[in-house]
């Protein structure tokens, strides 16, 4: 894949003008405080594994609306006292698949919490097992317009409300030090990453990895990849629908909660991205309130650093926890 974005001085300093709605903040505190106030503690439930350096625990939280979400809560061993932790979140597609697939926290000393994706986890991995029990209107295959003529009904407006109901669930747990809290995830998990910090209080830092969600006006027709191609192929066949599915979109706009997160940030970039495109993910990480830095990667697609980014991921906060 050729490089097709903005040479890389003009990604440095990319900061366009994303729409934002004049009720976006009242719109999320008013989604927030009714799921809360139906909200049940979490369960925790021990699994037996064969994982003998860590201890596993099945989650189950309430998330948008009341409804049970499903993850995993992993910790070192053995260990005691409230831990620095990493609430991590997925892919596009991808369910919360199996514990000893994702152990490197853990095995770093960190508590590590992994949230399922409601209605997903079918494309790849092994699976996922939070259903997404709302019905929607008229939209391509994909998740990506599920009620997108509503900002109320809309399908991500369900799961970032999950995320950030599972921070508070995390927050809540013995195992857990609240004040120590960081979370991540790559494409749309580093999406969903930037939505539950713009929508959460303080948390020590914030890891999207070559986020996706982000930039909606620049990236529905920059890149013809999916998931963005989705709404592409929405709006080839609802052709009045442009102005209230972009209005709708900006609920859920990266860049606006980036704009919200008082959070430190760590973001990374693959500069040869069809997925993601650069100018999208610079577009939040140049407007983060918290302030970010932005590891490159050149000659990378949507893969970016891998397991090399992970190193940088945990050097960083590793440094964030000592200061």
């Amino acid at each position: 894949m050729p490089r097709f974005d903005l040479p890389v001085a003009e990604l440095r300093s990319y900061r366009p003008a994303v729409q934002t709605p004049d009720d976006f903040d009242e719109f999320w505190a008013r989604t927030l405080a009714e799921s809360r106030a139906v909200a049940q503690p979490p369960t925790l439930t021990r699994v037996e594994s064969p994982l003998t350096l860590v201890e596993v625990y099945d989650v189950s939280f309430s998330g948008f609306g009341g409804d049970a979400v499903r993850g995993w809560f992993v910790v070192p061993a053995g260990a005691s006292g409230p831990l620095p932790t990493v609430v991590e979140f997925n892919g596009y597609g991808g369910g919360r698949g199996l514990p000893h697939e994702r152990l490197a926290w853990a095995a770093s000393g960190y508590a590590w919490a992994f949230m399922d994706t409601r209605g997903q986890g079918s494309a790849w991995g092994t699976g996922g097992d939070t259903p997404d029990p709302h019905g929607t209107g008229a939209s391509a295959p994909g998740f990506m317009t599920r009620g997108i003529d509503d900002p109320e009904q809309y399908y991500y407006r369900r799961v970032f409300t999950d995320a950030a109901l599972f921070i508070d669930a995390m927050r809540g747990l013995d195992q857990v030090d609240d004040a120590r809290v960081a979370v991540t995830g790559g494409s749309q998990g580093g999406g969903i990453a930037i939505a539950a910090a713009g929508l959460s209080d303080g948390l020590v830092g914030v890891m999207p990895d070559v986020p996706f969600l982000c930039h909606f006006e620049r990236a529905v027709g920059l890149t013809d990849r999916d998931p963005y191609n989705e709404i592409v192929r929405y709006l080839s066949v609802h052709r009045d629908a442009v102005d209230q599915t972009f209005r709708t979109l900006s609920y859920f706009d990266g860049a606006n909660f980036a704009a919200r997160s008082a959070a430190p940030a760590l973001y990374s970039v693959a500069l040869m991205d069809p997925i993601c495109p650069p100018s999208t993910v610079y577009a939040a990480a140049n407007g983060h309130l918290g302030g970010a830095e932005v590891i490159e990667y050149p000659f990378n697609e949507h893969e970016g650093g891998q397991g090399m980014h992970w190193q940088r991921q945990a050097a960083w906060l590793a440094a964030r926890l000592q200061g």
